[in-house]
């Protein structure tokens, strides 16, 4: 089964390729009687066309099709994004008025941190009749798309990407460890525990246990109670003050200096390169870090999937929003709360692998039918569901990226430099403090 992509946690800007351009015209036939009828009209019976501005392959156009042949009057027209060098200004753009905006936008994790500020800019979907509806969806993800006062949400969850622990069973045999993926996650469950079993593992193989001090990093940062860089009542700058950053940076330079985390820049050929030559025990990552995993064909089999300690946390997920500039913010609403319900993301999982924002599906036999060859025969599904439900929602901010990116430069010099971690701490929160 084809899983999710990396192109899913680019920037979102990457889909607004062309932005008058052509679209994937989806049903000819309602194409020419649109076009005839001018499609000015949102009134009942009258020919309405939704245009949807898509991330990569997400696999919406078949189930657009359903919708449409249960809907005579409502024609889709899709442009999907495929090309990671666009220019974040597109962004800025496609939601400016008069801009020709869709009347339905794809957003990724990473620009729903950087708009849920700009409410201005698209229709609230609680005035459209989302409270209804937000139980269905896991809380955290529903939160990522709701406004800090809680009055306004933005987009619809569409999928999700929690984190786990890739690892390598072969490996953890070796080093006389589990192999077993309740065996292995009961055995690192907490942090400490993590890191004595990283110690052992890397005293019995020679190898680091953890590929990267980014991922590592990443797997205590996410774990933040509410809030992570700033408050989200003011935005106010908490870096420096809230425990868990610190925790996690600390834990991280406790990995460096002990030798179990490895000096590979997280997404370097040398990264990808370790992964192949069985070079490392553990990566930390979002279910789309299984395409990478895949990619080492020669080490098929020799992988599972163990729970992250403590708690998970989430890199990437989808968002369907309704820009404000969209013509038919009705029409627009009813297909997206049609195509996130249960039965459609069940839909979309079995299509293209991507997870679904409503726990309910994860009880579904045809959700955990795959035992996964490459994965030793485990059920990956419930696996990743299972770290879906234990994500708690932490406020990031539209700052997140550039102050994130301090503490990634900090470690790196610790890595690289065997530069004083106190001092790098130091600089990483005076430059986070000035990003802008």
């Amino acid at each position: 089964m084809k899983r999710g992509k990396w192109l899913a946690v680019l920037p979102v800007a990457a889909m607004m390729i062309s932005l008058l351009g052509a679209y994937s015209v989806i049903n000819a036939a309602n194409d020419e009687e649109s076009n005839a009828s001018g499609l000015t009209d949102g009134s009942v019976g009258s020919p309405i066309e939704l245009t949807f501005w898509a991330l990569g392959d997400a696999p919406y156009e078949a189930l657009a099709q359903e919708y449409m042949a249960e809907h005579s009057n409502i024609h889709i027209r899709f442009s999907n994004a495929t090309d990671s060098t666009e220019k974040e200004d597109r962004l800025e753009a496609a939601l400016s008025p008069g801009s020709g905006a869709p009347d339905i936008l794809m957003l990724n994790q990473e620009s729903m941190q950087r708009l849920i500020v700009q409410t201005d800019r698209f229709y609230n979907l609680y005035d459209l009749g989302a409270k209804n509806i937000a139980q269905d969806y896991l809380y955290w993800a529903w939160k990522q798309a709701t406004t800090a006062d809680g009055s306004f949400q933005i987009g619809l969850p569409a999928e999700v990407r929690p984190t786990v622990v890739y690892y390598r069973a072969d490996l953890m045999e070796q080093a006389g460890l589990p192999s077993d993926p309740e065996a292995f996650s009961a055995a690192i469950n907490k942090w400490d525990k993590f890191a004595a079993v990283a110690k052992q593992f890397t005293k019995q193989t020679g190898i680091p246990f953890a590929d990267s001090a980014e991922l590592v990093y990443n797997g205590l940062r996410d774990q933040s109670t509410d809030v992570m860089y700033f408050n989200k009542v003011d935005g106010s700058f908490i870096a420096d003050s809230n425990p868990q950053v610190k925790r996690a940076y600390n834990f991280t330079v406790r990995g460096i200096q002990e030798g179990w985390i490895g000096s590979w820049a997280f997404g370097s050929p040398e990264w990808e390169q370790a992964i192949h030559e069985g070079k490392v025990g553990v990566i930390l990552g979002p279910t789309w870090m299984e395409d990478t995993i895949r990619n080492a064909k020669s080490t098929a089999g020799q992988w599972r999937i163990a729970q992250i300690p403590e708690g998970s946390g989430s890199w990437g997920g989808t968002f369907l929003a309704l820009p404000k500039e969209g013509r038919h913010p009705k029409e627009a609403y009813e297909f997206i709360t049609w195509l996130t319900n249960k039965e459609q993301q069940l839909k979309a999982y079995q299509a293209s692998g991507q997870l679904p924002s409503i726990p309910s599906v994860y009880n579904e036999e045809a959700f955990l039918a795959d035992h996964d060859e490459f994965f030793g025969g485990q059920v990956i599904s419930e696996a990743y569901a299972r770290s879906a439900q234990r994500v708690k929602p932490a406020y990031c901010g539209p700052q997140f990226e550039k102050v994130d990116l301090q503490f990634k430069h900090a470690l790196q010099n610790v890595i690289e430099n065997q530069a004083n971690p106190q001092q790098e701490w130091e600089k990483a929160i005076a430059a986070a403090k000035n990003a802008d």
